[in-house]
Formats: structure tokens, sequence, C-alpha cells
């Protein structure tokens, strides 16, 4: 039988330190009801993955970030981009309205596609993109944000993440399309082009911290010696594996518009196509979120005068903001790679790129 008291005591003894809310919370607290659901929201392991950097941000994140990749490519273009919808605030609000055209879209299903599994896939993409969430860790040396703190956490966000592409081929089959096989065929062969090399690069990782548990991986980052400093080559294979896992320009290949359409989800509509649309940006995300916290000191960073342990998960949202902007400026500064030439990349430099990033952190875990 649970224990109610000693569960609330738990999550009474691991809250989130906001000195700034303190007078504020005290009397609330104390309320039986409301004191509970504040202890709620407090508690460390759901305030991290509901709230901050977890599914609240994820979903700020999705309002904002395509309106800022399209406002940052239209200027580097030459373009105005979004500002029809809401011209005084600059179009800001242009995927709210995307959301809603998609709510209110009929769901077409062909008469040739699997009906069941092709309303099944675009639902169950969500589960592997969401769930690494849970190893997160938003905090900084000494001070942990992670919802769940396991001594096999990156094993199991990789294989999380390795999961990703099993649904879209699983789209593109369901939809028995030839352009979405085509699709589907593009986005197998980008899996194996960069899916070995983001292995090897977390193994590397692995090998220099000494650990695979996340709250590890931030403390052995502390000061200034993060990830990219102590393996560059590391940082660098992880970045370009990274766009290729979210197919990216410059290697949006399997959803070539001038080619296939929109590659495994052509035949998808309404809110089944906004949920392949914000898939995109959520796997975006979840990656980012993971090179902050492999290579970018997860949430270390000064701590901001009243908002105590709430700094560090500022901090590492900003810095995977910036790892965001990065990624959607690469759209308006390359083009296109060819299939053949993005998995020369994979297969060629990437590859080298990963052994040689592993015998870096070898070499440096017998120097340190």
């Amino acid at each position: 039988m649970i224990d109610i008291n000693a569960v609330i005591s738990m999550m009474m003894n691991n809250q989130v330190d906001i000195p700034l809310l303190q007078p504020l919370l005290k009397p609330m607290l104390e309320m039986p009801l409301v004191g509970y659901l504040i202890a709620l929201v407090l508690w460390k392991p759901f305030f991290v993955l509901i709230l901050m950097p977890g599914f609240a941000t994820l979903g700020i994140m999705l309002l904002i970030l395509p309106w800022i990749e399209r406002k940052m490519v239209g200027r580097m273009q030459w373009r105005v981009g979004p500002r029809e919808i809401s011209p005084h605030t600059r179009g800001i609000i242009q995927l709210l309205a995307d959301s809603l055209r998609f709510l209110f879209q009929e769901v077409i299903i062909h008469k040739d596609a699997h009906r069941s599994y092709f309303l099944q896939f675009p639902f169950l993409y969500f589960i592997p993109v969401l769930l690494p969430l849970l190893f997160i860790n938003a905090g900084t040396a000494g001070n942990p944000l992670v919802p769940i703190v396991s001594d096999y956490g990156l094993q199991l966000m990789v294989a999380l993440i390795c999961l990703m592409p099993v649904f879209i081929l699983g789209v593109g089959w369901a939809s028995n399309n030839r352009f979405a096989f085509i699709g589907t065929v593009r986005e197998a062969f980008l899996y194996f082009a960069y899916e070995i090399p983001f292995i090897i690069v977390v193994l590397a990782m692995i090998v220099l911290y000494g650990t695979s548990n996340t709250v590890g991986v931030v403390n052995a980052q502390s000061g200034v010696w993060w990830g990219i400093i102590q393996n560059p080559l590391a940082a660098l294979t992880f970045f370009i594996a990274m766009v290729m896992a979210t197919a990216r320009l410059p290697f949006e290949i399997p959803e070539a518009d001038q080619e296939v359409s929109f590659g495994p989800f052509v035949e998808y509509s309404g809110i089944a196509f906004g949920l392949a649309y914000v898939m995109g940006y959520e796997k975006m995300y979840v990656l980012s979120a993971l090179m902050t916290m492999l290579f970018l000191g997860g949430g270390s960073g000064p701590v901001i005068p009243g908002l105590g342990e709430l700094s560090y998960a500022i901090w590492f949202v900003l810095k995977t903001l910036i790892v965001l902007v990065v990624m959607a400026n690469l759209r308006g500064v390359y083009p296109r790679y060819r299939l053949d030439q993005a998995l020369k990349i994979g297969w060629g430099a990437m590859l080298i790129l990963a052994l040689v990033a592993v015998a870096w952190s070898l070499v440096m875990g017998v120097i340190l």
C-alpha cells in the first residue's frame, strides 16, 4: 500500500529552490490541497519533465521556432517572411494559424492505404521522440535537474532516438504510395548513414566522462571544460548527425519538395499532416537538448539573482535555443545534397571523425 505521507515528504524534500517565490509560496504550501499541488509542480522530476525544459517548454518552442526560422531565412534571402497573419506582431502567431487549419482540415485516407496503420503511425511516432526527455539533466555539477536518474541514461536515450526512423518507415509503408515509398527508402539510407557515427560519438563521450549517467555527464563538465572543448571532433560529428537525423537542409533528402513532395508523409492531410510537420521540430528540440547536456555543460551558468535553481533550467533552454537557431540557419545557407553525396558524408567523413573522436577520448582519458 502506498504511504501518501511518505510520497508528500519525498516531494517536499526535493523541491526546485526559487528564492524569489518563497515569500509567496510559503503560506500557500500550508493550505491542504493547494499546498500539495504546488509541491507537485515544484518537485524536481515533475518540474523538469513537465515545465522546463520538458513538455511545456517544448510546446512554446513549437510555436516560436518555425516563426524564428522563417523570419531569419527571409532576412538572409531578402524576403519578408510571415507577416500577413497579425502584422502588428510580425506574424508571430503564424504557426497557431497553421495549427487551426490542420485541426479543421479533413483527414483523407485513400483506398489503397493500410487504414489502421496509416492512422496509428503518426501518433505512435510521438513516443520515441518525447521519452528521451525523461533522462535529460538540465542542472549543473552538484545541482542535478533530471526526471529519472539511471546509470544507463545515455544508452536509453540513444536507443529511443534510434527508434524514430522505424516509425517513419512505417508511415511510408502504410501510405502504399510510390512517392511515399521513395521518401521512405531515402530515409532508410540516411538512417544507416548517420546512426553509426551518432552512436560512436556518444560512446566517445561516455569513454571521456567515464559514465553514462546523465548526472555524471554534467558533473564531468564543471567549470569551463565543456564537452565541446574536451572533444571538439565529437561535437562537430554529433551536430552533423543531428542535422541528418532531423532531415534538415542540407540533408532534407527524404522530403525533397521538388522531387517527392513531402516524402513519407505525402498522403497525409489535416491533423495527421500537422503532426508530421511539428514532429521535425520536436526531434530538433530533443536532439539539441541532448547536445546541450553532452557538449555544452548542461545548465551551467551564473545563478540569476532571485531565481536559484530555476536559473540552471533557463541557461539550459537558452543553450538549446542557440543550437536550434544554428540548425535553422542552415536552411538559408546550404543547398540540398544529393542522396549519394549525403551517404558519402555519412559513411566517409563522419565515420572517420567519429572514430578519431573515440581515439581522442581514450587519449584524454589517459592524460586526465
